[in-house]
């Protein structure tokens, strides 16, 4: 049955395609003849017709080409609403952000380097490790094995860092006391007052013949000026944009953003999470005030894995062939278990988003969740409102005063179903919250720079770590209650009282979110 009625639905889409396209067809002859009748001209007239039956074909030949990509059906539907109801605004953006196919040409070198290693299975001394860890953690591992191909590391020392406070000197001091390497990667890279303490240390290690390598990315660091650059370049630090946008808004690699944020010191130190480098994440933007943000410092195995995405990326971008590829670390027993994992258009699977999943699915006491963004996949909301509705503890935290509006308004419309299921709410009033955790039954966390969205989960290349450690995951769940004293929590009763024009408002933007 399912594979006589698939091809039904294509060619009742294709139908319902070409009668809108005889449609806008129609409409465009009537807006054309209105001008005609101000421009009388022969030429003028034959030309509107040409015109109105290439635009409604337009519309037609793309619509063809989007449902046979066999994207996920939400994505579909909505690309097909977009171009249906905004025919040419919606195929600009098709041909600028929406390309399937240009997304496979954009990353197949990178997905064939990125299968350069072969990283070890766990061994037996990993299972004697870990036999305290529940049956249903030690699967998660081995998703992240199979899925990602990272390994979990044993030999680690880990430090929460909150807030830029805490974050930035860490990073710095660590960077001062380098010898052979400094690797930074980050999604924002401003060249403001954090900036340039970031900036002049770089080229002092640099002249100490530090190797110094910067990654940052060409949308969310536009705004660097070429002398800022050059200066670098000059001073020995070797600075390249990860796929550079020269037409903001109108390029073919606008959708494949680096929203990693990676610190390597020599092979030994590490730091990922949700911060980039900027005065912002300081609290020193007058629109967000206090920025609440997440980070973690790594000392020990994990290292090797966060080095390796970095030459990965470096590779990818530089076409340098990588000659200090980290090799895989010792297999030494104690310190804290943490399994680095990676995702993006590069990958055969969508990792991180995998891992929220099965974590949330398997989760049995407790469930705390914090991002800035909100916009899940159907598989991810199940989970959460199957968890709630089955009794385990769902709290979750987002910004009441989020950097886009349009955001909100999606994730709001996802909101009031999971309060149904029992899913305790929280808005963070204390300025911007965009910390990027995820802990379960105060077993296991996540922290890394993917959001709870569609966006990190298919479009962006992301970078967690999972920490199988009680006592990192109780430190995460303390800043995580503490965060919820500076949040108010939304009620199921108000929460249905909002505005109709509001609620009408929520439910478009969601139709649309699947693009967001």
């Amino acid at each position: 049955m399912k594979k006589a009625g698939t091809p039904l639905i294509i060619v009742f889409i294709l139908i319902l395609l070409a009668v809108n396209g005889i449609i806008l067809n129609t409409a465009y002859k009537a807006i054309f003849t209105f001008f005609r009748n101000l421009t009388p001209s022969p030429f003028f007239q034959a030309t509107t017709d040409i015109l109105s039956v290439l635009m409604a074909a337009l519309v037609i030949f793309t619509g063809i080409v989007i449902v046979l990509e066999r994207r996920d059906p939400a994505r579909t539907l909505a690309w097909l609403l977009v171009l249906i109801f905004l025919p040419v605004i919606g195929f600009i953006l098709y041909l600028t952000i929406g390309r399937q196919f240009r997304k496979r040409h954009l990353t197949a070198k990178k997905r064939k380097l990125n299968e350069c290693f072969d990283p070890p299975d766990l061994t037996l001394e990993h299972s004697a490790i870990l036999k305290d860890i529940p049956a249903s953690k030690a699967r998660l591992m081995q998703l992240i094995l199979n899925n990602a191909s990272f390994p979990v590391t044993l030999n680690n020392e880990i430090q929460v860092l909150t807030d830029g406070d805490e974050i930035f000197p860490a990073m710095l001091a660590a960077i001062e006391k380098a010898e052979r390497l400094i690797h930074l990667e980050t999604y924002i890279l401003r060249s403001d007052s954090i900036g340039m303490k970031f900036t002049e240390i770089l080229l002092a290690k640099a002249a100490q013949g530090v190797d110094v390598r910067v990654i940052y990315d060409g949308l969310g660091s536009r705004e660097l000026s070429p002398a800022y650059l050059q200066n670098l370049r000059e001073h020995g630090v070797q600075i390249k944009p990860f796929f550079p946008v020269r037409v903001p808004y109108f390029h073919n690699t606008i959708n494949y953003r680096n929203h990693r944020k990676i610190l390597v010191v020599d092979d030994t130190t590490g730091f990922l999470g949700g911060i980039n480098i900027g005065d912002e994440y300081l609290g020193r933007d007058p629109q967000f005030g206090n920025w609440r943000d997440t980070h973690l410092q790594i000392n020990g195995d994990a290292v090797c894995y966060l080095h390796r995405i970095f030459l990965q990326d470096w590779h990818f971008i530089s076409k340098e062939p990588v000659k200090d590829m980290p090799c895989a670390p010792p297999r030494q027993t104690g310190g804290k278990p943490v399994q680095i994992t990676s995702s993006g258009p590069d990958t055969p699977w969508e990792a991180i988003m995998q891992v929220f999943y099965y974590a949330i699915a398997t989760a049995e006491k407790s469930i705390y969740l914090t991002s800035p963004y909100f916009i899940p996949n159907e598989s991810i909301l199940t989970a959460l409102k199957t968890a709630a509705l089955s009794g385990v503890e769902v709290k979750m935290l987002l910004p009441a005063n989020p950097d886009h509006k349009f955001l909100l308004w999606a994730a709001m419309s996802y909101l009031e179903e999971l309060l149904e299921a029992g899913a305790e709410i929280y808005l963070y009033q204390n300025g911007f919250i965009h910390a990027k955790v995820l802990t379960v039954d105060g077993l296991v966390s996540s922290v890394g720079s993917a959001n709870m969205d569609q966006r990190s989960f298919k479009l962006n290349f992301e970078v967690n770590a999972l920490v199988y450690d009680k006592e990192t995951t109780r430190r995460l769940e303390e800043d995580f209650k503490n965060d919820l004293l500076h949040s108010e929590q939304l009620l199921l009763e108000s929460f249905k009282e909002r505005p109709l024009p509001r609620r009408i408002l929520e439910s478009v933007v969601r139709l649309f979110s699947p693009l967001l």
